[in-house]
């Protein structure tokens, strides 16, 4: 049977909607007459992103639990009703053969509705800390797969899988496009480069970081290619007039983007992580200090603990961050172990193994 139902419910945030469109690919590619339904939060980005890749979407009114009392949390009971409601009827009507969670709050109602009506039902927990809505799934659910080890103090032993996480094939040998990376961006190639990420939207505290050390690197043969967000593009793009400097709002071509540096500063967002061990260059992770249960440090200091990332908090950066650079830019020895390291972190056959994962959930079906 090539005609299966499936419905992947995920989103809030790229790093939830990436993920579940890299399944639903790979899926396709192997049943090509399935069909296939998202479901998302109704105002979030996965409205948008999700038809873009080719696929139908429901939204559900549903959002998270603020930290304080909002006007938001007083509706959240109703939100989830409705919800739950709301994915009865989408699971009903429906009918999938199995359902497939990447976190965030719409994935929540859905997956508990289908777990309820005993349909083959499996999570992808991208982060070394679990969120809420998965936490509470995992025991429900068939099968877990995560992308970091010691993830049982959260999960049911028995169900975790260790497949790592869903990365766009564009990336896999970013290695070999070096050269090719610097033309793209018309670099000088006897300089180093240095690639900045702080997120779609862009970081803060990363952009200021740069902004007071620009002329520094120019001292230090290093040239910048600095997506800086588009929240802050009119803000930092007179830079683009220094020589040794590029100003992005946002990178499409990350590929090239990867290819071309030498060394990467990073927030450590869990699919971030994910694609920089598969890029394999040096990098210097400043985690988020703002996002729930402070998960973008714990991923960070997975990858650092291994000697194969260096990690700065923000409230550290002030003290450490120019030693820290300066010591891997002028030591080559110390780039070519951070690289090796990172590089034996990764997780390449992800989505593969994932899916994989849901087809021994169809088989016992």
């Amino acid at each position: 049977m090539s005609n299966y139902k499936f419905i992947l419910s995920g989103g809030g945030t790229g790093g939830h909607i990436y993920p579940a469109v890299a399944i639903a690919d790979e899926l396709k590619s192997r049943y090509p007459d399935a069909e296939f339904l998202f479901v998302g939060a109704s105002d979030r980005m996965e409205m948008d992103k999700v038809p873009q890749a080719g696929y139908k979407i429901e939204g559900l009114w549903i959002s998270g639990i603020q930290r304080k009392l909002t006007l938001k949390n007083l509706m959240f009971p109703f939100k989830l009703v409705t919800s739950l409601l709301r994915s009865i009827k989408i699971i009903k009507t429906f009918k999938p053969d199995a359902v497939i969670g990447t976190g965030g709050f719409a994935s929540g109602p859905l997956l508990h509705v289908a777990v309820t009506k005993k349909i083959p039902s499996l999570i992808q927990e991208q982060n070394s800390y679990p969120g809420i809505t998965n936490k509470l799934l995992g025991k429900k659910v068939n099968t877990i797969c995560v992308a970091y080890e010691g993830l049982e103090k959260f999960f049911p032993k028995e169900k975790i899988r260790l497949t790592g996480n869903p990365i766009r094939k564009d990336l896999l040998d970013v290695k070999s496009k070096q050269i090719k990376g610097k033309d793209a961006f018309t670099l000088i190639h006897s300089k180093y480069t240095l690639l900045v990420l702080g997120g779609s939207l862009g970081a803060r505290r990363i952009n200021q970081l740069i902004e007071e050390h620009i002329e520094s690197f120019e001292g230090q043969n290093v040239q910048v290619i600095w997506q800086c967000g588009k929240l802050y593009y009119n803000q930092y793009k007179q830079y683009n007039k220094l020589e040794n400097v590029q100003v992005h709002a946002f990178l499409n071509n990350m590929d090239m983007a990867y290819a071309a540096a030498d060394v990467i500063i990073s927030r450590a967002g869990a699919i971030s992580v994910s694609e920089l061990c598969i890029v394999g260059k040096p990098v210097i992770f400043i985690p988020s200090p703002n996002v729930a249960e402070d998960h973008q440090t714990k991923n960070a200091k997975a990858v650092a603990d291994k000697n194969a990332a260096i990690l700065i908090r923000e409230q550290d950066l002030e003290l450490d961050f120019q030693n820290q650079f300066s010591d891997l830019i002028f030591n080559e020895e110390k780039r070519t172990e951070l690289s090796k390291n990172i590089e034996a972190l990764a997780l390449v056959n992800a989505t593969n193994d994932i899916v994989d994962e849901v087809e021994k959930l169809l088989r016992v079906k």
